[in-house]
């Protein structure tokens, strides 16, 4: 929005709210420029190139002090707005890792297939796994395009294959994803009612598990964040079991309005908060942000009652100049809600306003 139209909008707010007290607060946020870092030096060349090839030149600092905290083996939340590129910071280690093992000098016995490291990624809905799969898609076809380019022979290209699974997903897919997949994709609710109780299926993507992405881990509360948390002691508990001395997963979480980061990921995976390391200074860019807080309008302004007088009974109705008769704008916590228009109704006419100034 050019800074003219914007001085034009909060001019309106300010002349339509500020008479009868609708605009509560008005708040400005100047612009932000991106803070970039170098690419960690662990990080696979290839997949690198990859990801500049999708126009990610340089990685945001958030995004490498998330990804170094995850591929040193610490359990890490990433708090930081939405669109600042969290995902990057869980695939940069993980597709870093299952590409190592594809490398030359690395074991390329058929028994070195099952020890591939994996990656299992969680969200709360279907439609965000769909999201990470056609991005893990374009990236890795991106891999793929630089090592042909390279003269790499296709059956030499190294690579990394992703799989959604969920309630949906045919079976024949499935059996694929178990007998293939270094990246699994899936929900909660996946996990618990069919990889975990059919775990001796899933031997292979558990006994080489190495990254536990937990997309959105702020909407994980009440009785579900309770039933996830302890689906996720069974994971965890399950890889513990199946690999007692190598080392265990590590758990990375993005969110983008925890308040207290650290602890709520603690909590859901059963750590001590000091386990975890949050990483939530944003250097992504951000543009001038206006937030107004807007209160609906009085429905009858004379016939509110004094705070703290409560509400007049049903044949008592102040008038004008009554005692009981408060200003418009008081917006006391006390009053009746039924006093103001509701928020539909507010809002319809805000809309109004705005678009007859265009």
């Amino acid at each position: 929005m050019a800074d003219g139209t914007r001085r034009d909008l909060t001019g309106l707010l300010e002349s339509i709210g500020g008479r009868d007290g609708r605009l509560v607060h008005l708040q400005r946020t100047p612009a932000r420029p991106g803070r970039h870092a170098d690419w960690p030096d662990w990080a696979d060349p290839d997949l690198v190139a990859a990801y500049r090839r999708l126009g990610v030149e340089r990685p945001w600092t958030h995004q490498v002090a998330a990804a170094h905290s995850a591929h040193a083996g610490r359990h890490t939340v990433l708090a930081t707005g939405t669109g600042s590129g969290k995902s990057l910071a869980a695939w940069l280690p993980a597709l870093s890792d299952v590409l190592a093992a594809q490398s030359p000098g690395a074991d390329s016995r058929i028994s070195a297939h099952t020890r591939r490291p994996t990656t299992l990624y969680l969200s709360p809905t279907k439609a965000l796994a769909a999201d990470q799969a056609a991005a893990l898609a374009r990236l890795v076809g991106e891999l793929e395009a630089i090592q042909r380019e390279a003269g790499t022979p296709a059956g030499s290209l190294r690579t990394v294959r992703a799989g959604t699974c969920d309630g949906d997903t045919p079976l024949p897919e499935r059996d694929w994803v178990r007998a293939h997949a270094d990246v699994v994709l899936t929900n909660p609710d996946f996990l618990h009612f069919s990889l975990l109780p059919g775990h001796e299926r899933w031997s292979r993507l558990l006994r080489g598990l190495r990254y536990i992405v937990i997309d959105e881990c702020h909407a994980y509360r009440g009785i579900l964040g309770a039933h996830v948390a302890l689906v996720l002691r069974r994971l965890l508990r399950l890889v513990a079991r199946l690999r007692p001395r190598g080392p265990q997963p590590v758990v990375l979480c993005a969110s983008a309005t925890a308040a207290e980061p650290a602890l709520t990921a603690a909590r859901l995976i059963g750590v001590e908060p000091d386990d975890v390391v949050a990483v939530t200074d944003d250097a992504a860019p951000a543009g001038e942000r206006t937030l107004a807080l807007w209160q609906p309008a009085l429905r009858d302004p004379w016939v509110l009652p004094t705070p703290g007088e409560g509400v007049p009974a049903p044949d008592v109705e102040p008038v004008q100049n009554s005692p009981q008769a408060v200003e418009p704008d008081s917006g006391d916590p006390g009053e009746d809600p039924s006093a103001r228009r509701s928020a539909v109704v507010e809002a319809a006419e805000l809309l109004v306003d705005l678009l007859s100034v265009g």
